[in-house]
């Protein structure tokens, strides 16, 4: 893992940037649009995906695995923090003298001095981002916009437009959400995580205020987790607008129902105004009233606003059908957090009727594993009916002793409702062995896990033969 260096010097002028690890959903978005801006793009990643396939048929030069001789005649070389500092592409950059900038410092470039909206939070970013995008076309502004995960209905994770604003997903797990002017500031919530870069929660919470206080036009927060809270209690910003279920909300929730996809109505300055969502979970309706409250932020009436964020349809890997074999459904989730399974599972539970839930999930790095072991166990025995345990995808860090997979199953007070299998064919087969007609299935994990979803779907053909 290399942790930005955000006292690099950024170009003025970029003509060719080399993108390492291109493949990756903010990364493909970046490259993306440095495409649209006339600049030349290259890139690597360790695997073909139909993210590289894409880049090329915009005119990217992409390559499977990582050489020197990538480099070809960038000028600036992006990275993110996910490669390792013996990267080849990376060490002879640095070694040429070329500008190599973390992928937060792109973003800053790409954005330039146009008006910005920063999403951040510990949970629901993706999302949050995706209902403000959308809503803001549906309502015929055409914003720029980069997201974390891509968009349902729009088919990308980012592009350009034509107006002055810019959406943006920032990404507190480094700090980098510091970086950029931020005009509107949204904080969904406030969840301590990402110690293994802040220190502590005292920290964590530190950089969520001076976030919100650097907002140069509004900051919009959670009325109701107790991590905004606290931010909220450290804020001096003269416009703070709070959205969420409490009485005092300035944007408030009430009468949700989750007999399916969430409906809710939001009140705001004495109207309101009745909404339907597409997607389930008490949490999306929580995500649209925050970005209810930015839209409103930005000169938008609420009934408008309203209606505009009903059409939002979800984003990839958030509660993502992929099939349905023998009767049980297969869906997957970009959860990897325990408030983020939990809400996963609650919204799972609204459209799974009187079938079972039945989680695969896999806990991602080491070391949020082995400081909240407990707490997955606690969510995923409460809220799924039965859970199959893979083991950790460690992604920038190294191995653990002791912290496995089977750390998480250990903690289950029932043992017999948990199963951790490290072998996926030996989990997609357990897991096809103990599903019944009408159970749901999902994959939880910002990993790989989604990768197994094939495998399931083929044990379930193969046991229903």
């Amino acid at each position: 893992m290399i942790r930005p260096d955000l006292s690099l010097p950024i170009p003025d002028e970029i003509r060719s940037a080399h993108f390492i690890g291109i493949g990756g959903s903010g990364m493909s978005g970046l490259a993306r649009m440095f495409l649209d801006a006339g600049i030349r793009v290259s890139g690597s990643d360790r695997a073909d995906s139909a993210a590289l396939r894409a880049l090329a048929e915009r005119g990217a030069t992409v390559h499977v695995g990582h050489d020197a001789a990538h480099l070809g005649d960038a000028d600036t070389v992006v990275h993110t923090g996910a490669i390792w500092p013996e990267n080849p592409e990376y060490v002879t950059a640095k070694q040429r003298g070329l500008h190599v900038i973390h992928r937060s410092q792109a973003l800053y470039w790409l954005i330039g001095a146009r008006r910005l909206v920063s999403v951040a939070g510990a949970h629901g970013k993706t999302t949050s981002t995706g209902m403000i995008v959308t809503a803001l076309q549906a309502l015929g502004e055409d914003p720029n916009f980069v997201n974390g995960g891509v968009i349902e209905q729009l088919g990308v994770s980012s592009s350009s437009g034509a107006d002055d604003l810019f959406v943006i997903e920032a990404d507190e797990s480094d700090g980098t959400f510091l970086l950029y002017d931020t005009a509107v500031a949204l904080i969904t919530n406030v969840d301590p995580d990402h110690l293994d870069h802040f220190g502590s929660d005292e920290a964590f919470h530190d950089a969520f205020v001076r976030f919100g206080n650097e907002a140069s036009e509004a900051v919009v927060i959670s009325s109701d987790d107790p991590g905004a809270l606290r931010v909220r209690a450290g804020l001096t910003h003269p416009t703070v607008v709070t959205f969420g279920q409490a009485d005092d909300a300035d944007v408030r929730l009430t009468d949700i129902a989750t007999d399916g996809p969430v409906a809710a109505t939001i009140e705001h300055a004495g109207e309101s105004a009745r909404m339907q969502l597409a997607v389930p979970g008490v949490h999306n309706a929580v995500n649209a009233a925050g970005a209810v409250a930015v839209l409103l932020t930005l000169g938008h009436r609420l009934a408008e606003a309203v209606h505009a964020v009903e059409g939002f349809a979800g984003t990839v890997r958030r509660l993502e059908l992929h099939g349905t074999e023998r009767g049980v459904s297969v869906y997957d989730d970009y959860s990897h957090h325990p408030t983020e399974v939990r809400a996963a599972l609650e919204a799972m539970r609204t459209i799974s009727g009187p079938g079972r839930i039945i989680a695969i999930q896999q806990p991602h790095t080491y070391s949020r594993t082995q400081h909240m072991y407990r707490e997955f166990a606690e969510v995923l025995e409460r809220f799924a009916d039965h859970t199959v345990m893979l083991d950790v995808y460690g992604a920038r860090e190294d191995p653990v002793p002791g912290v496995t997979g089977e750390l998480v199953s250990g903690a289950f007070a029932d043992p017999s409702h948990v199963h951790f299998v490290a072998d996926w064919q030996e989990a997609a087969d357990y897991t096809a062995s103990v599903a019944r007609e009408g159970d749901h299935v999902i994959t939880l994990g910002c990993g790989n896990v989604y990768q197994i979803i094939p495998q399931v779907l083929e044990a379930l053909r193969r046991t229903g033969a």
